[in-house]
């Protein structure tokens, strides 16, 4: 989509290694911010996403590889051959940001590694995404299901006397490629005052570490092991799921004052002032308490019943949506979650909208995920 407002990365040049979901996420960030984003992949197959299928679009092609590669042009490099080599350093030269995530060693092995291409092009902001790091843990494989079960998601997500569950979507990727995403705009701010590149590492599992926040807090700031609570928050009631006359109500009431709005809704006029209930530690404490009293009086209408009067009084309630009626409470509420990006072929597809809104330098959509070159 054409336009003449300027993007916040106009003119930086991002040279992509990277496949799957993580590296390609960082870089269609950078390249929606406005950067021109090169991608390189394999000739026999490409990146590996796009066999992921089904679902597939109505191009036949793989939905999981559209989701993160718009905004890219594509080569395809045979990085075995020395013509290829030859081709990915000039590449590099040129480049102010090389994101890769092959395993750790295998870039050094075939000369492109960071102390080589920084050498050429001292400006260069190398980023490198690995599984479990460059050290003890570089021959161990970064799939995110992995991860998740290794570094501790699995084991807080699920009913509690359920197995352990991961969460519906590759969200260890997604937040590797958001730290590396941030990581690479710092060591540009850096470059723009020293005109050095740097190093950037970001492995999945410290990813996941860092966005367990209060659940990893809980463990090494208060000596708990955080646990399965099904959808219970740890330190907040009542935040869950309430079966109601046709369908499931989340409540997440995060004060006393919510509380005791809520418990007006509910006619209920004691129990804020019941010693069990009066603080949020006391609920939490005492949920298993509280539960049965909320829980009869929301049986007695419908889901869209009490989210009408409790939204109205400002008690944070809402319904279960599938995947399309999230996209359609989006769409009401004006938010615009689709953008419709052209192919070269003259067909279209329709991709999640970039959630970052930049008043004077805005996203910018400007081709479909590419199609693998033939040669």
């Amino acid at each position: 989509m054409a336009s003449s407002e300027p993007t916040a990365l106009e003119g930086l040049k991002v040279l992509d290694f990277s496949r799957v979901l993580a590296g390609p996420f960082a870089t269609m960030l950078l390249a929606d911010l406005g950067a021109t984003v090169a991608k390189v992949e394999r000739p026999a197959g490409g990146d590996d996403t796009r066999a992921w299928g089904p679902p597939y679009d109505d191009a036949g092609q793989a939905t999981y590889f559209q989701a993160v590669n718009r905004n890219k042009t594509t080569s395809a490099l045979d990085l075995s051959s020395p013509a290829g080599l030859a081709a990915a350093r000039a590449a590099a030269a040129e480049a102010d940001v090389l994101v890769e995530n092959f395993r750790p060693g295998v870039m050094d092995r075939l000369g492109l590694g960071p102390t080589e291409l920084c050498a050429a092009n001292p400006r260069l902001v190398y980023c490198s995404i690995t599984g479990f790091g460059a050290g003890a843990g570089a021959e161990m494989p970064g799939y995110d299901l992995l991860v998740q079960a290794l570094g501790g998601l699995m084991s807080i997500t699920g009913e509690p006397d359920g197995e352990p569950q991961k969460v519906g979507v590759a969200l260890v990727d997604v937040l590797a490629g958001l730290f590396a995403s941030v990581g690479i705009l710092a060591a540009l701010r850096h470059r723009e005052t020293t005109g050095h590149g740097q190093r950037i590492e970001v492995d999945l599992l410290s990813s996941l570490l860092a966005a367990l926040v209060n659940q990893g807090s809980a463990y090494t700031a208060g000596g708990v092991v955080p646990r399965r609570l099904g959808n219970r928050h740890p330190s907040i009631a009542p935040y869950e799921l309430f079966p109601c006359s046709d369908r499931d109500l989340v409540l997440a009431v995060g004060n006393d004052r919510q509380f005791r709005a809520l418990c007006t809704v509910l006619d209920l006029p004691d129990v804020p002032g019941d010693a069990r209930f009066a603080t949020n530690s006391d609920r939490v404490g005492n949920r298993e308490l509280l539960q049965p009293v909320l829980g009869s009086r929301l049986r007695r209408q419908t889901a869209a019943e009490w989210v009408e009067r409790l939204t109205r009084v400002g008690v944070p309630a809402g319904v279960v949506n599938d995947v399309a009626g999230a996209f359609a409470l989006a769409e009401s509420l004006g938010l615009d979650p689709v953008v419709r990006l052209p192919r070269a072929d003259g067909s279209s597809i329709d991709l999640t909208r970039n959630p970052i809104t930049l008043s004077r330098t805005p996203v910018r959509y400007r081709t479909a995920p590419p199609p693998l070159p033939e040669h």
